[in-house]
């Protein structure tokens, strides 16, 4: 049975605040390399994906839960770091807390419906449950090239082994059968490639 638009309003807003605080907490007090699954792009995106797939029905309704869901959490973030770290609260309405909430808007129109895709029929189904996976193998790329950085070489290859498990991980749990989940890892591999050179994009416009 799928959630009302009550509950799906309200576990946006709060599962936003919750998000935003819990990963502040893991950032700070979990070791390297593990604390690195906070500070990751992929991890909130793929938070939005199943949100919508928790969401089961009504691509519209998913989309603006998982967007509500990725606004709060950033400034619900900067809040903990206000409160737990001492940073200044202006940050919470600063210029880079609004690029991430515009970020937020986009990860989460696109993941959240790829969380209703995933629990449907077909090549969307497909497309839909490749979405999680891909940003996790677009990040592992992403450490992979941090290999050669003396600085950061001894815990890169840790957060691409990571990255990847979870990314198959995702696969094993929604991607159906044997001949679905290799089109799953198949289609994700292409979508990976393509958030890397939008990453790629992004930072040059933005630098």
């Amino acid at each position: 049975m799928r959630p009302g638009d009550r509950t799906v309003a309200l576990a946006s807003v709060v599962g936003g605040f919750l998000l935003g605080v819990l990963d502040f907490c893991w950032i700070k007090w979990l070791p390297f390399p593990v604390a690195e699954l906070g500070n990751s792009t992929a991890t909130w995106a793929v938070a939005a994906f199943f949100f919508g797939y928790w969401v089961r029905s009504g691509r519209l309704r998913a989309a603006l839960g998982a967007t509500a869901l990725l606004v709060v959490a950033v400034p619900s973030y900067y809040l903990a770091a206000a409160l737990l770290q001492g940073d200044d609260l202006a940050v919470l309405w600063s210029p880079s807390s609004l690029v991430w909430m515009f970020f937020g808007v986009l990860a989460g129109v696109v993941f959240g419906t790829a969380g209703i895709w995933a629990r449907g029929t077909g090549w969307w189904q497909v497309v839909g449950a490749a979405l999680p996976a891909a940003v996790f193998f677009e990040e592992a790329t992403r450490f992979a090239g941090r290999a050669t950085d003396p600085d950061y070489s001894s815990g890169a290859w840790w957060n691409v082994a990571i990255d990847l498990a979870l990314g198959l991980l995702i696969v094993v749990l929604i991607g159906g059968s044997y001949r679905r989940r290799a089109l799953v890892v198949a289609v994700a591999v292409p979508l990976a490639a393509a958030i890397l050179a939008s990453f790629a994009l992004v930072g040059g416009a933005l630098s």
